[in-house]
């Protein structure tokens, strides 16, 4: 391998501004990470609404298509 460093999290796409603006070590500080239990508090709205658009979607296919 080439010994390059490799970015955990994602702010591999912020590495160059990085470089050039300040000098900030891109590597350094805290990870961003989410905990799993937060992840499904927060994203439960999604869910539900996607389970709302399944449902609408069957029953207007239902009127539709008469199954």
């Amino acid at each position: 391998m080439s010994g390059k460093n490799t970015e955990a999290c994602g702010r591999c796409s912020v590495t160059s501004v990085v470089d050039l603006t300040d000098g900030r070590d891109p590597y350094g500080g805290d990870r961003i990470e989410v905990e799993e239990t937060e992840v499904r508090r927060l994203s439960m709205h999604h869910v539900a609404a996607s389970r709302a658009k399944a449902w609408f979607d069957s029953v207007g296919e239902r009127l539709v298509y008469g199954r």
